[in-house]
């Protein structure tokens, strides 16, 4: 009972305190609301504003008074800027961009990582992915400390500056790529890198199962350095010497895959063969890694190679359907050339293809009309095949994952096509085959002859082959100590 009476005390409490709020606000009915401030600035209570009386209003004469004109009153002008409008990055350009720079690192780790370990036989399938993997890493760090600055920023003819070592300079608001539409230079300098990365793990196939991990890891440093850097300056940069004689490489024809070629066949040419080579069968451990691995190098480089555009633009769907094209017509021409010499096509003849169609097109896919991409797919295929068989047998040299049979033939045949199918209507040039030819004559020789240098100055620190005992055991127990079971 206690507890009730106390409840209807408060109600009534309530009801009485509610009824003198109600007849405040009758009283105030009329009265002059004024505006609330901020609560920052509500720092006394407002006072009521006084009652003013009424003036008394005078009637006006019959006959107005002439007016008096006032003087204009003189108004400073508002000031003009003079300052340029601060230019910002595109964003539709920079989404493009960061996701074409995740698909061609996705080429690399995981893809060629699976396609090469699928490819050697089961004691070398760890050292194999390791070496990839491992260069992916190697590659970023000398990338970072000189390799961005020498091969893309303003220079010589031959090398770039240096004003980017360490990456000093590169800072939030740095911008690059398309003039009108620039995307950050930290994305601009990330995806160069994955190509960096990518044409330097792609030498790892030739030299596969017989090298030191030690000589891989010298060899990656130097290679990206001395061999990389200065064919991407001549050929992208603005002021290279290539790019002014008008050699045309949209995406890697001669930097990436006639480099790459040409050093894997140097490599396995100063290396040696691997023992057993010619006598004994040597097949691949894992095919469905390797089909795997192939699978996303194709779904990869439509980062590759559209992205190349630094643009979300018409050019770089274009790119994306030649390299679509391309890559299936050599497929097929792989497989029906295949089929008639040996009678059957194989799965790791249709990806051999399809990485042979890649490469092929790669030079081409931001010049080329779909026409024009399907005949350098059916010339890729059927020359990457010669290349990856009768040409290694001729020669006898044991190129382990046909990286020349299939990256430096590719690549020569579609840099030569580039001049031939190059069409302006797409990439605002004509081809010019001579050009062309200039350079993929320039990236062999010098390729040849870098990598040769590298090559010796690894051997001389720690050695290039792995002792014969090591290489029959197999390198994931000898250089790394664990194996797949």
């Amino acid at each position: 009972m206690t507890i009730l009476l106390r409840v209807l005390r408060l109600l009534i409490s309530l009801c009485l305190f509610w009824s003198y709020g109600i007849g405040q606000a009758i009283a105030a009915e009329g009265a002059v609301v004024q505006p609330v401030a901020p609560a920052a600035v509500q720092q006394k209570e407002l006072a009521p504003p006084p009652v003013v009386a009424a003036p008394e209003v005078t009637p006006a004469p019959a006959v107005a008074a002439p007016a008096t004109t006032a003087a204009p009153v003189a108004t400073a002008p508002a000031p003009i800027s003079t300052s340029t409008p601060k230019p910002h990055a595109d964003g539709a350009n920079t989404a493009w961009m960061l996701t074409a720079s995740v698909l061609v690192l996705l080429m690399t780790l995981p893809g060629v990582a699976l396609f090469y370990g699928g490819m050697v036989r089961k004691k070398n399938v760890l050292s194999t992915m390791t070496q990839v993997f491992a260069c992916a890493a190697l590659v970023t760090v000398t990338w970072m400390l000189m390799g961005y600055s020498l091969a893309l920023r303003p220079g010589t003819g031959w090398l770039g500056g240096a004003d980017r070592l360490l990456l000093q300079g590169l800072n939030l608001d740095s911008l690059s790529g398309v003039t009108e539409a620039p995307v950050p230079e930290s994305v601009y300098c990330m995806f160069q890198l994955t190509f960096a990365i990518i044409t330097t793990a792609l030498v790892v196939g030739a030299f596969a199962e017989r090298i030191r991990f030690a000589a891989v890891l010298w060899f990656a440093a130097l290679w990206s350095v001395v061999v990389y850097a200065p064919i991407a300056h001549w050929v992208w940069e603005p002021n290279g010497w290539l790019n002014k004689l008008g050699v045309l490489d949209y995406a890697g024809g001669t930097v990436v895959h006639i480099n790459t070629g040409v050093a894997g066949l140097m490599a396995a040419l100063l290396i040696g063969r691997r023992l057993g080579y010619g006598s004994e069968p040597l097949v691949p451990h894992n095919l469905a890694f390797a089909i795997t691995g192939a699978s996303l190098l194709w779904v990869g480089w439509f980062g590759f190679n559209a992205g190349s555009a630094v643009a979300a633009d018409g050019r770089a769907g274009m790119a994306m359907l030649a390299t679509q094209i391309a890559t299936a017509a050599a497929v097929c021409a792989w497989m029906v050339v295949e089929w008639v010499v040996r009678g059957k096509p194989s799965a790791l003849g249709l990806v051999s293809g399809a990485v042979a169609g890649l490469v092929a097109v790669t030079p081409a896919s931001g010049y080329v009309e779909p026409s024009g991409a399907f005949l350098i797919g059916v010339a890729g295929g059927v020359a990457c095949y010669l290349g990856a068989t009768a040409l290694k047998r001729i020669f006898g040299y044991d190129d382990s994952l046909d990286v020349f049979g299939i990256h430096g033939v590719g690549g020569m045949v579609g840099a030569i096509l580039t001049g031939v199918f190059a069409s302006p209507a797409v990439g605002g040039v004509a081809g010019s085959v001579w050009k062309q030819l200039v350079g993929v004559g320039v990236t062999v020789a010098y390729s040849a002859v870098a990598t040769t240098l590298v090559l010796v100055v690894v051997s001389l620190l720690v050695g290039l082959r792995v002792e014969e005992e090591d290489e029959q055991t197999g390198l994931d127990i000898t250089q790394h100590g664990e194996r797949l079971e």
